[in-house]
């Protein structure tokens, strides 16, 4: 009976099956972290659009407080954000109320977004509609309509970069 002696060369991986498995396994963290840098800037996007939504509302309750200027136009403008300092700690008049309103907003667009740039146009609905002054100091739901628009800059997640940036708008119709 011969005696067979099994010499076994292969011991543990070679170096090729190491090379390829720290291969696919550093495609896997690639991918991983692309997923990460989406997934962050997908959030900043939305923190701003929040931002965005907040600054609108902001502004709809300023001129829901002063109807009286908001129909006289004092609030239509397609320039903002409006520099300038008004001051309302002694009282002010109905149309200086408008400005410092206009202003304070103008200074929220530009701390929160990048490359700001709003309208507001309101115009009363129908022909021969005339709102009194009566009516809207009892607050009813008269007829008229404000729009207001919000176009930003969306740089992503990190600030300046090389990238395009992306100009967004929020557009909304509302009645003050």
């Amino acid at each position: 009976m011969r005696n067979f002696q099994r010499t076994n060369f292969q011991r543990g991986f070679s170096l090729i099956e190491v090379l390829i498995a720290v291969l696919i396994f550093t495609l896997g963290l690639l991918g991983v972290a692309a997923l990460l840098v989406l997934a962050t800037q997908a959030n900043h996007g939305g923190y701003v659009r929040t931002q965005v939504t907040y600054l609108a509302h902001n502004m709809a309750d300023r001129m829901s407080a002063n109807p009286i200027a908001v129909w006289d136009g004092a609030y239509n403008s397609s320039s903002y954000p409006i520099s300038g300092t008004s001051n309302c700690n002694a009282g002010c008049s109905i149309s200086q109320l408008a400005t410092y309103d206009q202003q304070a907003w103008s200074r929220q667009l530009e701390t929160f977004l990048a490359e700001p740039q709003a309208s507001i146009s309101c115009r009363r609905a129908g022909s021969g509609f005339a709102v009194t002054t009566a009516q809207m100091e009892t607050r009813p739901p008269f007829g008229g309509t404000c729009t207001m628009t919000i176009t930003w800059n969306d740089r992503g997640y990190g600030g300046e970069s090389d990238r395009e940036t992306a100009a967004q708008t929020f557009a909304w119709e509302f009645q003050p």
